[in-house]
């Protein structure tokens, strides 16, 4: 049922059959009761049922679709070639992948700070403290929810959710009550918090980028994603124990120039808000001159590292070796326990296969929208269901569909919404995932990171707590935010 519910909402969702180049609309082919329309459909089926198996067939999920992709606008192409009309064709492929190389871009700077961080042991340090710090059960339990909530509209929920998962991890594994019930709250918290925020999720991100909502207005899904995470983390806090983990002692020190790194990122960040709302340019053009400063810094850290390592006495290396063990001081990069700064291999150690899938998902959804199924409907959803309906089982289907294609498909129909209607199909496409584990990406990693602990069905036993939550944070946008509807 699962597999048919999914493959029912993909039917569903698509493109406009016209296609605009400039200001001219050209009609395009209806294909949609054709056997070109019924193969594409086909083969995005088999494709994402392949990802959707990927924890179970360890294939990686980019190979599937970018193969489907190839595949359909193939198909697609040979139509056009048919009727004499290549050009149409054409023009909405290039359309296509203009738009996935301003998100590629975008998300590739984004991923080379993180890995610049976690290289620099920004998360580490944060996690080390964390777990010496001595907290109780149920003081973690709300220190890693609110930290889950507040890092991933920076950073994105994916390695919020698994660096929060590592301090649960490393004081609690011998609570089988503690880590189950944190680690659903961290996948809550985690979706919740990248719902207000274009870099905390690419479906904000896509919504950021097509214009609908602007970065300060993403700020008014702050309190409804509180309340989203709000609601089910109070309820189920009165499920953790009162009792204190076992001590856990450990060291863990930043490497030089971490604090800059960061203070770099936000910088980052601000030049790409400027860049869309001052200056009127892509976003990722002021991600890309971000890209600069860091390797720039990246640069004067390179050339200064052997000058700080013939400096012993220097403030930097007293730092950075107190704590650590005499074998971990004495590493390849001196007895500082330093290690050089290469940005390539930052860039190198980017999400290669979500890039990929990315790539593919925009391609596949693209072509089955030029076949022409997505008029029919946007039709039937923002036509006869109306808006808000049709929002909310966008949520919904995005906990059992990835939430990507789900908002491309949605960016692509261009449904005629007010601002309230785009914040409200953001804000649902964003946390719907969390109703279930395999709804979200941070939820997917758990499952392998906390094995044995965090499960498909230690999760389920929370969905209608987290539902609550879900239909709580709809209310309040709509209250708060009514006059944007």
């Amino acid at each position: 049922m699962k597999f048919l519910s999914a493959t029912l909402a993909l039917l569903c969702l698509s493109v406009l059959p016209l296609f605009a180049h400039g200001s001219e609309v050209t009609q395009t082919l209806d294909l949609t009761r054709t056997w070109t329309g019924y193969f594409a459909i086909a083969i995005f089926i088999l494709a994402y049922l392949a990802v959707m198996t990927e924890e179970l067939t360890e294939l990686r999920k980019s190979k599937p679709v970018l193969l489907a992709a190839g595949a359909i606008w193939i198909m697609i192409a040979w139509a056009y070639v048919q009727q004499d009309m290549p050009g149409i064709v054409e023009d909405a492929a290039k359309h296509n992948i203009l738009e996935y190389a301003e998100l590629f871009l975008f998300l590739l700077v984004a991923m080379t700070y993180i890995n610049s961080m976690e290289e620099r042991q920004v998360f580490e340090t944060l996690r080390a403290r964390l777990v010496k710090a001595q907290f109780t059960y149920k003081q973690l339990f709300w220190i890693t929810g609110l930290l889950a909530f507040f890092i991933s509209p920076i950073a994105d929920n994916l390695t919020t959710a698994l660096l929060m998962c590592a301090v649960v991890l490393a004081v609690g594994r011998d609570s089988r009550t503690f880590v189950p019930i944190a680690c659903v709250n961290i996948v809550v918290a985690a979706n919740a918090g990248g719902a207000f925020s274009p870099f905390g999720d690419i479906t904000t991100l896509m919504v950021w980028h097509r214009g609908h909502v602007t970065f300060g207005e993403f700020l008014m899904l702050f309190v409804p994603s509180v309340v989203n995470w709000g609601v089910p983390a109070l309820i189920m806090s009165f499920f953790i124990p009162h009792a204190r983990p076992a001590l856990v002692d450990e060291h863990v020190n930043m490497l030089r120039g971490a604090r800059r790194i960061v203070v770099l990122f936000l910088l980052t960040i601000a030049t790409a808000v400027i860049f869309e709302n001052v200056l009127h340019l892509p976003a990722t053009m002021g991600m890309m001159m971000g890209l600069a400063y860091l390797k720039l810094f990246g640069y004067f850290l390179k050339t200064t590292f052997g000058k700080e390592r013939r400096l012993p006495l220097s403030r930097f290396m007293h730092r950075a070796a107190i704590g650590r063990p005499p074998d971990e001081r004495r590493s390849r990069a001196g007895p500082i326990g330093d290690v050089k700064f290469d940005i390539f291999q930052k860039v190198g150690r980017a999400e290669w296969d979500t890039l990929l899938f990315f790539y593919g998902v925009i391609m596949c959804v693209g072509g089955l929208g030029l076949i022409g199924y997505l008029h029919v409907a946007s039709e039937i959803m923002y036509g006869q269901w109306g808006a808000t309906t049709a929002n909310v089982v966008v949520g919904v289907l995005s906990a059992l569909v990835d939430n990507i294609p789900i908002m491309f498909a949605v960016l692509t129909m261009e449904p005629d919404m007010s601002l309230g209607q785009w914040l409200l199909v953001t804000l649902t496409a964003g946390v719907g995932g969390s109703m279930l584990s395999i709804g979200s990406a941070a939820g997917v990693a758990l499952m392998g990171q906390a094995r044995g602990h965090y499960t498909f069905m230690t999760h389920l036993k929370w969905t209608p707590v987290i539902a609550l939550g879900y239909g709580a944070s709809i209310l309040v946008h709509m209250w708060l935010n009514h006059s944007t509807f």
